[in-house]
């Protein structure tokens, strides 16, 4: 199965909630009138695309019917795709690995799968023939310095570890000299997801970007927030909790295949500017794949 199509059935649960509340909206109403704006408003809603983004893609569509002069109901229909596709679109969900070694930070509260996250994007590069490293700056948990360990022999990726509690800003340091006298072409830095203590996490988070900026200041960058899907909305505030403390870049999502609430990715884009760039659609190495915009929209909408 390609990836479009394991795609296509990890949106399964988030396309039906979609659908059908769409389907039943269109197969009520007749006319193309106010109510009809209404019920959508509501369905949109109902599927988790959350309320500023609803208003927004409720408003561009009552603007588009009324200046195309769209009277057909399915046609409406088509005209909201559009308007989802383009919010996915406005984003850049490249992830800018241009300059070597580029740095990936991940961040991530515990528990969202960032660790997996890690050691899936290594693999991902290590499959186009990349040199990868892991830094484990996670020096919170033992367990996920472990788990990095693991993840890092079964990529075939190189790895930078230091013992349990000490300074993760010593570890990237160290992670840093490493990768440009290994000449590795990716660095990936794992950090702890601890956002209750946002002090803490936001000093850390900052000693860390300082570190990576004086050591490798001509390497690409991104801050990448690891998100778990099935947690609907509340994804949309952490997200929103950490842009607070660190720029993000964008959005690693995890576990969209066991959930109805993917229309996440939209509140995301809209709300919070943030591009997804790695989506997870499965438990195997390869279902966290990068992200296409126009291929989400496409197997949100496919009704086969």
């Amino acid at each position: 199965m390609g990836f479009f199509e394991k795609l296509k059935s990890g949106l399964t649960k988030t396309r039906e909630s979609i659908s059908e509340q769409m389907n039943s909206v269109f197969s009520v109403f007749v006319r193309v009138d106010e109510e009809l704006f209404e019920s959508l408003e509501e369905a949109l809603i109902m599927a988790d695309i959350g309320v500023e983004s609803t208003e927004y893609i409720i408003e561009t569509l009552r603007e588009n019917v009324k200046q195309k002069h769209i009277t057909d109901g399915t046609v409406v229909k088509e005209e909201l795709k559009n308007i989802i596709s383009d919010i996915l679109s406005s984003q850049d969900s490249a992830v800018d690995v241009s300059t070597k070694p580029a740095v990936i930070l991940v961040i991530g509260v515990n528990g969202v799968g960032k660790t997996t996250s890690i050691g899936k994007i290594a693999s991902h590069y290590r499959a186009q023939g990349k040199k990868v490293m892991l830094a484990a700056a996670d020096t919170f948990r033992a367990a996920a310095i472990d788990q990095l360990d693991v993840w890092a022999q079964r990529s075939g990726s190189d790895i930078i570890k230091h013992m349990e509690n000490s300074d993760p800003a010593a570890v990237v340091f160290d992670a840093c000299a490493a990768a440009k006298a290994r000449n590795a072409d990716i660095l990936i830095c794992d950090t702890a997801g601890r956002l209750h203590n946002k002090k803490n996490l936001m000093a850390e988070l900052a000693k860390i970007n300082r570190v990576i900026e004086r050591e490798l200041p001509e390497s690409s960058r991104e801050t990448l927030l690891v998100l778990d899907a099935s947690t609907g909305q509340n994804a949309v505030s952490q997200a929103k909790l950490f842009g607070e403390t660190t720029d993000i870049t964008g959005i690693v999502l995890t576990k969209l295949d066991g959930t109805a609430k993917g229309g996440i990715v939209i509140s995301l884009a809209k709300e919070q500017n943030l591009p997804v760039k790695f989506v997870g659609v499965g438990e195997g190495v390869d279902d966290l794949q990068e992200f296409n915009p126009l291929d989400f929209a496409g197997a949100l909408f496919d009704e086969e």
